[in-house]
């Protein structure tokens, strides 16, 4: 018999207690593969990655996390090393996939082409929803963009099956509403070239928008780099009921955090109230999240998300998620940086504008406005859809509104659109008879895509500079923003309220308090509006507008012609040549708020997306000089004489001269749209200098190459002169944390130091020593960087 020593005998002992536990150890979450998407193979959930990275993050932090922390910092690359500290350090993080609408998605693709990759490292898909212009209505509109677009799309096609893409062709929808559908999941993480990707956030998704850059970064398996964002927590309490509705409490959060207050923050819903709203109407609270600024919102898994999952033939993605609830949900005691709390069942509907999202009025108090701001009274048209509001819940809930009109034999005062979010919605609500029912009452369906909300609207019953008033169930109402008329005064809310005012035709009818007349003559006040939060007989797909990278894609060829006046193959941007710059002429010293669509306008400057020089004719035609109070009007500093912005900065770059702009308060907020940084850079700037910027623009003039500076003085802002150039001091020895300064040389020839900030870490900065991120990328994948 084998003699054992004490010591050895108790080792083996020990060897075989742990042999019998690993035999009954509880199997580990990534044991079960599930599918992220039914329209892609090989793409797995990876729980597992965020259950590991957290066991990290926790022993390291010693503190409980929010719900938003769990998800980001379980993507973290680098769990072990990454410093983590709220609004200060930069997180690396491994999003799970990426999404690109077709305005966005043809510099993005443009971008990928130049970095030397042949397959997108992440699931990727490109949804064609920007480019359809409401005319006339659905069937027509689309045919005419098909045309119109056709190179665009034929690019997007042929670019998507090379790169190992999904395509949705024109047709398919809005890029949010078909993500919900089909692509978001419970803890995953997003990133998307509109700024609206936050949608995604209704199913418990951390979905940001970005501009292409990023998702290059992402395609090309470059961790993505965001700033740590703070966390504010809003506890709803009560339950909603009657006209109120989901949209309401983001119209009312707006008015509480403006449109600059949930910047650097992620907004995270919680409390007894998420169980009252459906997980479409949760996906519009977050979707509107971009209109305060923040960087994404979320809401914790439950029950709503979990029909929604199984409505949508993702029960395998619904019963994961239930095994995974406890990282899907903030933990107890854990702490937010700023906290709100609305009672759902005192919440008011709300209208906010106009000119503004955040400019917030309870229905009661409306009317009222209405006739002290001497807002225009007669309501021209009343539009519902868009991402924010298109879903079948919305859309029965409108229709009953139109239904009960309709047996008191009404129709519409105002012009009455609607824009289904996806096929999917809008072949559902055709066959159960909520298309019927607007169009009995007067109403127009149009495609299934942005249309109006982004300024795709040919719109015809009022002339430009003629003052008017619209209601819209979209998210965005600045200056021009829907019909390009800076006169048209747009208000913001909830399908309901504007189905019912449709029937009114003017603001100051209060549908909760006030009578309609019926074709009787009698009066009559509309019942609480009612609908299903999800079709009783399932949603019909409709046509198959899905497009899946073919499994040979060596021979597919990108198609680009070389005379195409809407795609323009890229060239790098120069590096920086190492000298200090010296007087630089200010562009422009910007007044007031200056938006994306100041920057770089929609409209009919979204057929140029993919060609660089061309679109660049619109770079920041919509600011407002300080100098005189008018648009696109600056003086040339070398002529004297007095022309368009792009006009004279592209007389500076062609004469090899630098220069600046100057800007006010929350500079660039608004869409994610990077051509707003890429054309300054083209035409030949330098830097942008504010008093404060919108976080995704600022991320985007630096991958740009470009110098995104702020005054450490806000009132410093005052001091500079349209007329005074300017010297960069300072970049010899560019380093986080160091400020910069600017050196005012004016007319009389007096000089002015003025300091300034910036949030460039090292990786940042050596995108400005590059010239862009792209060519850091490009170096990186030669071996030269």
């Amino acid at each position: 018999m084998l003699n054992l020593s004490h010591r050895t005998a108790s080792a083996v002992r020990a060897l075989q207690r742990l042999a019998a536990g690993m035999a009954t150890a509880a199997p580990r979450i990534g044991d079960t593969k599930v599918p992220m998407s039914l329209l892609e193979k090989g793409a797995y959930i990876n729980y597992q990655r965020i259950e590991d990275n957290l066991a990290i993050v926790r022993e390291r932090l010693g503190r409980p996390l929010t719900l938003s922390e769990k998800i980001l910092y379980g993507h973290l690359d680098d769990p072990h090393g990454q410093v983590i500290e709220r609004g200060v350090s930069y997180l690396k993080l491994r999003p799970d996939r990426v999404a690109c609408q077709d305005a966005t998605a043809q510099m993005a693709l443009l971008q990928f082409m130049s970095a030397g990759m042949d397959t997108a490292a992440v699931p990727t898909t490109v949804h064609c929803d920007h480019l359809i212009e409401a005319q006339v209505g659905g069937v027509k509109d689309l045919a005419r963009a098909i045309e119109i677009n056709k190179e665009v799309y034929d690019f997007l096609a042929t670019a998507t099956a090379k790169y190992g893409l999904g395509f949705w062709k024109p047709g398919s929808g809005i890029i949010h509403q078909i993500l919900l559908e089909n692509y978001a999941f419970p803890g995953g993480l997003m990133i998307g070239t509109d700024s609206h990707t936050p949608n995604a956030g209704g199913l418990g998704m951390v979905a940001c928008g970005v501009g292409g850059a990023d998702a290059v970064d992402v395609m090309a398996d470059i961790p993505w780099e965001l700033k740590c964002p703070k966390v504010i927590g809003v506890n709803l309490v009560g339950k909603i009921s009657g006209w109120t509705t989901p949209k309401d409490v983001i119209l009312k959060v707006a008015g509480i955090l403006t449109v600059k207050g949930g910047t650097g923050a992620i907004v995270e819903y919680k409390g007894p109230g998420v169980e009252s709203i459906s997980c479409t109407g949760m996906a519009t609270i977050c979707n509107m999240g971009a209109e305060i600024g923040a960087t994404t919102s979320v809401f914790p898994f439950n029950k709503r998300m979990t029909d929604y999952l199984n409505a949508t033939k993702r029960h395998e993605i619904a019963k994961y998620a239930q095994r995974f609830s406890h990282n899907l949900r903030a933990d107890e005691n854990s702490e937010y940086d700023n906290h709100i709390e609305i009672n759902l069942s005192e919440l008011e509907p709300h209208i906010n504008g106009p000119f503004t999202p955040d400019l917030a009025t309870p229905i009661s108090k409306f009317a009222e406005a209405v006739k002290e701001n001497k807002w225009p009274e007669e309501l021209k048209v009343a539009l519902i859809g868009s991402c924010t509001n298109s879903s079948y819940e919305d859309m029965s809930r409108a229709a009953s509104i139109a239904q009960e009109a309709a047996t008191h034999g009404l129709e519409v005062k105002s012009q009455f659109t609607i824009t289904p979010g996806s096929e999917q919605v809008r072949a559902t609500i055709e066959r159960d008879g909520q298309i019927g029912a607007f169009e009995d009452v007067g109403g127009l369906v149009l495609a299934n895509a942005c249309g109006p909300c982004i300024g795709q609207w040919d719109r015809k019953d009022v002339k430009m500079g003629e003052p008017n008033s619209i209601i819209t169930s979209y998210n965005r109402n600045f200056t021009g923003r829907n019909d390009a008329n800076p006169a048209t005064h747009a208000f913001v809310a909830s399908p309901d309220i504007v189905t019912a005012m449709a029937f009114a035709g003017n603001l100051s009818f209060n549908p909760l308090t006030d009578s309609l007349t019926g074709s009787d003559g009698k009066p009559f006040r509309f019942s609480d509006p009612s609908g299903n939060e999800l079709p009783p007989r399932g949603y019909d797909p409709g046509q198959d507008t899905f497009q899946p990278p073919p499994a040979d894609r060596a021979t597919v060829q990108v198609a680009v012609d070389p005379k195409s006046e809407r795609l323009q193959l890229l060239q790098p941007f120069k590096p920086w040549d190492g000298n200090t710059p010296k007087d630089l002429p200010v562009l422009i010293k910007v007044h007031g708020k200056c938006t994306t669509d100041h920057i770089s306008a929609g409209g009919p400057w979204l057929k140029y997306r993919g060609h660089l020089q061309n679109i660049s004719q619109n770079c920041l035609i919509g600011a407002i000089n300080a100098e005189n109070g008018e648009a696109n009007k600056v003086k040339n500093q070398l002529t004297g004489e007095y022309s368009g912005v792009p006009q004279v900065a592209a007389d500076y770059r062609d004469k090899g001269i630098k220069w600046v702009v100057v800007g006010d308060h929350n500079y660039g907020e608004g869409s994610s749209r990077e051509h707003a940084a890429l054309e300054p850079r083209y035409l030949g700037g330098l830097a942008i200098i504010v008093r404060s910027f919108a976080r995704i623009h600022e991320t985007n003039l630096k991958k740009q190459g470009m110098l995104a500076l702020t005054f450490v003085d806000p009132a410093d802002y005052d001091k500079v002169k349209p007329s005074d150039r300017v010297d960069i001091l300072g970049l010899e020895s560019f380093a986080p944390g160091k400020d910069l300064t600017m050196r005012l040389r004016h007319e009389n020839g007096s000089t002015e130091d003025i300091p300034l900030a910036h949030s460039f870490n090292e990786g940042q900065i050596g995108w400005f020593k590059a010239g862009s991120a792209l060519n850091l990328m490009a170096a990186k994948a030669k071996g030269q960087a």
